[in-house]
């Protein structure tokens, strides 16, 4: 039996995603104030994403423990459909999306912090915040996926949501190069147009690998929890 049920771990995340979130946006930032504001961050749409993703998966919870032993069909169906909602949210947006944004941020800000989060914004991010977006969405996605079982959609259809959210993306923030004349993240000041090509075309590859990471990992949790559950289900010989 768990330490913790699952359904009080997911709205402690939920609570936890509500306070960066305020805390987030109760900073006065110059950035805020430009064309775009908050949204023009791929970690602020990310933090939005989570938040979403784990208030569905709270309310999937409270739904299902409502229409526990009630024998509506019109309830159980929609049970049902907030289920496929939670587990789309987690194939094609919670997991890519929140992988892709911790793994790009330190990997960059190691090589060089300029690029990607210049050591000014250390005046208005205090640190506990900086890894409330960037770094523990990784345990909490992953807590999800090992507490519950998602059913992921077929491979083509779950691939192609993920393209359209990174390329919907990138024309966003060229959008708002067109706009204002600067780019959103520092990076990309410094790579020629061809560059910038390649480097946009690589982002959507590798979020689209973290799709599939995602999908692998957990048909193996899940598989691997099955076989252990069926061998203790099996009688032992004496």
């Amino acid at each position: 039996m768990a330490l913790v049920p699952c359904q009080v771990l997911r709205a402690a995340i939920l609570l936890s995603y509500c306070s960066i979130l305020c805390n987030y946006k109760a900073i006065d930032m110059p950035a805020h104030q430009t064309y775009g504001g908050s949204w023009k961050f791929l970690t602020f749409i990310d933090l939005v994403i989570q938040a979403v993703f784990f208030g569905i998966c709270v309310l999937t919870d409270l739904s299902s423990l409502l229409t526990r032993g009630n024998d509506s069909q019109e309830q159980e169906r929609q049970l049902k459909k907030l289920i496929s909602l939670r587990d789309w949210m987690m194939a094609v947006l919670a997991f890519p999306v929140g992988v892709f944004v911790v793994t790009m941020f330190w990997s960059i800000y190691i090589y060089d912090r300029e690029l990607v989060y210049p050591k000014l914004l250390d005046n208005f991010i205090p640190a506990w915040l900086n890894h409330g977006m960037h770094t523990t969405v990784l345990p909490f996605v992953l807590i999800e996926m090992r507490t519950t079982h998602h059913q992921y959609p077929s491979r083509s259809c779950g691939l192609a949501a993920v393209c359209t959210f990174a390329v919907g993306y990138i024309l966003w923030v060229c959008w708002i190069h067109h706009v204002t004349g600067v780019w959103v993240y520092p990076l990309l000041e410094h790579l020629s147009p061809g560059v910038k090509i390649i480097f946009f075309a690589a982002v959507t590859i590798i979020i689209n690998i973290f799709y599939l990471v995602g999908e692998v990992l957990n048909n193996y949790i899940w598989d691997t929890q099955k076989c252990i559950e069926e061998g203790k289900e099996k009688p032992k010989l004496e």
